[in-house]
């Protein structure tokens, strides 16, 4: 009983060491690259992809379909806001 409990909070913990990784990447990526794109794009949505590239649109919806093309995982903006998405994009 002991040892799955263990791993039930090894594997919280593990997750929560993940996720703190990401936002920090994510927080990285859009100092990096959105920052300064908020004086023309406020409120707009833009994908930053982990390898750089970027697509900006005002509707999420564009920003979603342009960042599939994307070969590594992006995190998606709102431009000006701290409200942030993480896009997993899946192999079928």
């Amino acid at each position: 009983m002991w040892q799955k409990r263990y791993e039930e909070w090894y594997n919280v913990n593990s997750m929560k060491s993940v996720t703190k990784q990401k936002n920090k990447l994510g927080d990285a990526l859009y100092d990096k690259f959105g920052k300064p794109l908020e004086t023309e794009h406020w409120g707009e949505y833009i994908a930053i992809s982990e390898d750089g590239k970027i697509a900006l649109s005002p509707k999420l919806i564009d920003v979603f379909k342009k960042s599939e093309s994307f070969s590594t995982p992006s995190y998606i903006f709102k431009v000006g806001e701290k409200a942030v998405y993480k896009w997993l994009k899946t192999k079928i």
